[in-house]
């Protein structure tokens, strides 16, 4: 592997400061969405988010995610289907107490009309190793990691340019695989469904945990 120069532009404290401030407030805006509009999403904004993406940092370098972007109406329409015979299992057997009264004061439930709503559905799927041309493996390397970054990113750029997602993990999500004809080595591990809020969207109005809850300082 061959290496080039790197040499950001270092900038002042006062500019650092007011760019991490417009970040943050910028990012304490975004929130999950159940209610979206059907209004078309231009294809490019879909591949610049996913090129965002794919720039997160991974083990090795191995870049081991695969993004499947769905708008064909008939293989969302199955998505939903198929997701919502898995969510009822779960809601009505699979689920503890415990975790039902967690997701009590969000209001959610099994049924996901959203996923036809929406112009695109984007699943991301952790490939687990690479198949070589001699039928060998190449292991992949801090997998879930690389994928949960990229998951990240992927979230803050369909905000950035007025997009709203919702981070949908169906279990077990193997009928994605088969639905979008996924080979062996790849696992589905979020669903997103993207479009513009609904004009009537409502989202809870959720506090998030201060600066001293969440960080520990040793200086």
């Amino acid at each position: 592997m061959s290496f080039s120069p790197y040499r950001p532009e270092r900038l002042s404290p006062e500019e650092s400061l007011a760019r991490a401030r417009r970040v943050l407030a910028r990012l304490d805006e975004r929130r999950s969405v159940r209610e979206f509009s059907s209004d078309p999403v231009p294809r490019e904004l879909i591949e610049l988010a996913i090129k965002a993406a794919s720039t997160a940092p991974s083990g090795a370098h191995m870049q081991p995610w695969t993004f499947v972007a769905i708008s064909a109406p008939e293989l969302k329409a199955k998505i939903r289907e198929a997701a919502e015979a898995e969510e009822k299992e779960s809601y009505e057997r699979r689920m503890s107490e415990e975790w039902r009264q967690a997701l009590a004061p969000l209001g959610t439930d099994w049924h996901k009309p959203y996923l036809e709503v929406v112009p695109w559905i984007v699943v991301l799927f952790a490939q687990r190793y690479a198949p070589l041309p001699d039928g060998s493996k190449r292991k992949h390397y801090y997998v879930t990691e690389s994928c949960g970054i990229a998951a990240g990113m992927f979230i803050a750029a369909l905000h950035e340019v007025g997009l709203a997602t919702l981070t949908h993990t169906p279990s077990p999500m193997r009928f994605l695989s088969e639905l979008l004809e996924r080979p062996a080595h790849e696992t589905p591990l979020i669903l997103f469904p993207i479009g513009y809020p609904s004009p009537e969207a409502q989202v809870p109005d959720l506090a998030r945990k201060p600066l001293d809850q969440i960080s520990v300082w040793h200086e």
